[in-house]
């Protein structure tokens, strides 16, 4: 599994003028399931995001994670997060996981998140999403858990 995540002041999801999901400060996390994932990498993925450091102590430096920030984390299907772009002009998505086993992966992760963490929200699976986010930083990284 992949996330691209993002440190933000804020976020939200739409889906068909319907917010399904918002957050203030914390991490906007695009989720990329990939064919060979199983319930091992949504865990370890689901460790990293809640303890990556990427918020700044009182000394300006990425010293903390998620949950010593308090903040939200907003998690977003992102199919186009496995595909393979190494060759051509056009992007494979033979090595991202059969929509079925995506959606089962995303839900596990999902489910495991909120278990460990009140402020998860989420977009929605499959959907046509427009999200909106104030970056902050900008900091970006890209988390995978092979």
């Amino acid at each position: 599994m992949k996330a691209l995540i993002q440190r933000v002041r804020q976020a939200s999801v739409t889906v068909d003028g319907r917010e399904t999901g918002a957050i203030d400060h914390g991490l906007l996390a695009f989720i990329g399931v990939e064919r060979d994932d199983d319930e091992v990498q949504a865990e370890r993925l689901l460790h990293k995001l809640l303890h990556y450091r990427v918020f700044s102590d009182p000394e300006g430096k990425m010293n903390r994670n998620l949950q010593q920030a308090e903040g939200g984390l907003l998690l977003v299907s992102q199919f186009t997060l496995a595909a393979d772009t190494r060759k051509g002009m056009r992007p494979s998505f033979s090595s991202a996981a059969p929509p079925a086993e995506g959606q089962r992966l995303f839900d596990h992760l999902v489910a495991r998140a909120r278990a460990a963490w009140p402020g998860v929200a989420t977009g929605e699976f499959g959907a046509d999403m427009q999200v909106a986010l104030i970056n902050d930083g900008p900091v970006t990284f890209l988390l995978e858990s092979r």
